[in-house]
This record gives C-alpha cells, sequence and structure tokens, in this order.
C-alpha cells in the first residue's frame, strides 16, 4: 500500500521531494500558500553530488538545456585582482565525482521539478494553501489550511523554508537570527554588458569583509552576481527581497580594483537579501518526530558560502524517499532513520559554510593565511570531495 504524503512548501525542496517520494510509489499532496508556483532569487550551484540525482531522476536532458556548465572556478583578491587559486570543473568533475558542475538560475531549476510533475496523477498541486497547523496521532497526521480546508496523511513533510511554520509548531525553538550580512543579488544578460565584463567561470572575489561572486546561468547566456556586505537589513528580515540602494553597494565597493569595481557599476538593478541563519542541527530529532519530518531550509537552513543550500535540500528528498519505499517499515521509524541518516551530514555543511563566511571576509592574518594557502595548496583548499563524491550512504 503506498503511503500519502503531505508536503508543505512548493520551493525547490518540496518540489524535489514530491518527486522523489512519487517515483518510489507515495501519493503526493502539496500545499502551497503562494497563488502561483513562482521562485524568486537568482543563480544557484549545484555541485556533482546534485547533478547525480537529478540525472537519476531522468532529468539529465533537461537540465543540460536550462544551466550552464563552467569549466572552472576562480578565486581572485577583490581589491588586488590578483589570482588566488583555481579549481577545474567541467570534465575533471566529471572524471572525479561522475557528475558536473552545474549552475543556474533557481527559476529555471524550479520549473523543470514542476514541469515534470505536472500531469503526475499521483501529484496533488495545492495553491493559495497556507498550514495553519496539523495534529498527528498514532494513524496520521490531520492538516488544516487558512481557508478551513480539511487534509490527511501518513505523514507530513515541512519543506517551508527558513522561516518554517512547520518547525515552529513541530519544534518550537524560536526563530532565525541575523547574520549581519547583507547579499544584494542581480542577474543580466551578458549581452549587454562590455565584452570583458562577460565570463563562463564562476569567479569569487575576496576582500576585507566582503566578498562578490559571478557565473553564468542559462546556458550561459546570463550571468548571475552575487555582492555580499556587511550590514544590517532595514525592515522585515523574513522577506528576502528587498529594493537595494546601488550607490549603497557601489560605496561599499570603493576599494576594491578597477575590474570589479567596473562589473559593480555596469549593473544598476540589485535586489537586497538580509542573511538569516539558525545553529547547526544537533541531533536526528531537530528533523522529525512521529510522523512529521523536516527537509531543506526548515531543517537546516544555510548560508551560501559553500553552494549547498538546494543541493543539501536535493539530498534531503532522495534520502527520504529510499526510507519510505520499504511499506514494511512503520512510518515513524522510516522518519527516525531519514533523520538519523541527514542529520549529521547537514550539520557538517551548515558549520562549513558559517566557517566559510569568516574566511571569505577576513582581515589581517587571517586573511593572509586564506591567501597563501590558496596560492601554495590551490586545489586542495578550492575541492570539496567530502560533498561530491558518490556513493553517499545517507542517500544511496
Amino acid at each position: 500500500m503506498s503511503k500519502r504524503v503531505a508536503i508543505v512548501g512548493g520551493g525547490i525542496g518540496g518540489l524535489a521531494a514530491a518527486l522523489a517520494c512519487s517515483r518510489v510509489g507515495s501519493a503526493i499532496d502539496l500545499f502551497e500558500c503562494s497563488q502561483a508556483f513562482t521562485e524568486v532569487g537568482a543563480g544557484i550551484q549545484i555541485g556533482p553530488n546534485v547533478v547525480r540525482i537529478l540525472h537519476a531522476w531522468d532529468l539529465k536532458e533537461a537540465l543540460s538545456r536550462v544551466a550552464a556548465f563552467p569549466e572552472r572556478l576562480q578565486v581572485r583578491g577583490a581589491d588586488s585582482g590578483s589570482e588566488l587559486g583555481v579549481l577545474r570543473l567541467g570534465a575533471t568533475a566529471v572524471q572525479r565525482y561522475g557528475a558536473p558542475y552545474a549552475t543556474i538560475h533557481r527559476a529555471d531549476l524550479h520549473s523543470l521539478l514542476l514541469a515534470t510533475l505536472k500531469g503526475n496523477a499521483d501529484v496533488a498541486l495545492n495553491l493559495d494553501s497556507e498550514l495553519v497547523g496539523f495534529e498527528q496521532d498514532a494513524s496520521g497526521v490531520a492538516l488544516q489550511t487558512a481557508s478551513g480546508r480539511q487534509a490527511r496523511a501518513d505523514l507530513l513533510i515541512g519543506a517551508d523554508g527558513l522561516w518554517s511554520r512547520v518547525r515552529q509548531q513541530l519544534l518550537d525553538d524560536g526563530v532565525p537570527v541575523a547574520t549581519g550580512h547583507l547579499a544584494y543579488r542581480a542577474l543580466v544578460p551578458q549581452k549587454v554588458l562590455p565584452a570583458n565584463l562577460r565570463s563562463q567561470q564562476i569567479t569569487v572575489w575576496l576582500g576585507p569583509q566582503l566578498h562578490v561572486v559571478q557565473y553564468p546561468v542559462r546556458g550561459g547566456d546570463w550571468l548571475n552576481i552575487v555582492a555580499v556586505v556587511q550590514g544590517h537589513i532595514v525592515g522585515d528580515i523574513e522577506y528576502w527581497d528587498h529594493t537595494a540602494n546601488v550607490v549603497k553597494l557601489r560605496r561599499s565597493m570603493a576599494q576594491t580594483c578597477a575590474p570589479l569595481r567596473e562589473l559593480i557599476h555596469a549593473i544598476e538593478h540589485w535586489r537586497l537579501w538580509g542573511l538569516s541563519i539558525r545553529a547547526p542541527a544537533r541531533g536526528p530529532n531537530e528533523f522529525a518526530k512521529g510522523r512529521v519530518a523536516l527537509l531543506g531550509d526548515a531543517a537546516h537552513p544555510m548560508l551560501p558560502y559553500l553552494a549547498q543550500g538546494a543541493g543539501m535540500a536535493v539530498e534531503d528528498a532522495q534520502a527520504l524517499a529510499k526510507f519510505l519505499q520499504d511499506d514494511s517499515v512503520p512510518v515513524a521509524q522510516a522518519l527516525g532513520n531519514y533523520a538519523n541518516a541527514r542529520w549529521q551530514r547537514n550539520a557538517q555543511v551548515q558549520a562549513r559554510a558559517i566557517r566559510n563566511g569568516k574566511i571569505f571576509h577576513a582581515t589581517g592574518l587571517m586573511r593572509w593565511g586564506r591567501d597563501t594557502a590558496m596560492k601554495v595548496l590551490g586545489e586542495r583548499v578550492l575541492d570539496v570531495p567530502w560533498i561530491y563524491r558518490q556513493p553517499d550512504r545517507s542517500i544511496s
């Protein structure tokens, strides 16, 4: 007998969970609070660990049509412009890890997952369905939406992001806290940029108390840029798409090298995102209780300094499906197995991302040590085989 899985949240994590679970025979009821399925934001990077899963879900061709596959990642000093280190991607990533490294617009990955789910008779996609509460008992989970709709499922997955309502009710462990980092985001067609600013590689610019990341998306036709500086958001920190003050951003970049300043000044329209975080997970009880489990940012919100936020959500989805496919295992036990398999890996990625934020913005001796290590050790510093390698026991 197939399990009925209720999923709250229609972002990348929720759609990935719906797809993975439907592939092992589960019936899906997905509840999204918005009136349409949309994904805001800009680009994301997806490493070989994520691309392998998307390929296994028969999405290889669809992914190849919308993603870019950079040949290299270059790290440069934001003030000097000098090269600090290079990581080979492209064919090297395929050889090492069995899949390429990709960069993609967040909305394109979201659309790819959504298109795969539409028309699937085992998946019900419910819009304008804001969760107000749930109750679980020995036989299942009952949900209620703001419109008064009642629904019942064998289990509930909270994939409703950083400010998860499912987490709030399940764990009641407070709210995320501001990091003091502000991310300015822009996405521009490469053809409108001067030729010297166009790029088909990933470039990371590291400076004191700031860094900038740029890479191609949409088959290389667009350039995604994220500039992170230190400061605090004015307004609602739960809202992640504030209007940006381009003058403030340019002022923050005033002491950087000419090529980076030229890139920043070539773009007029930016959006602002105040980064918030939770402490890394401390145990499986933060991922699942009874018939309710958390997935993606609801379970382990990631800072973007390891480029694994979406990736860990996709891995979660694959692991969840793995543990749900055996109908002889009780639901609570299956979700407990999922939590045990995932929490340590996710906590490790969370902790490394937090650490990277400090290293990226380092000053003084720490900055000197960072730059020296990159120049001497090169790829051994930049590569992360413990993330990219196959197989990962938590999902295979």
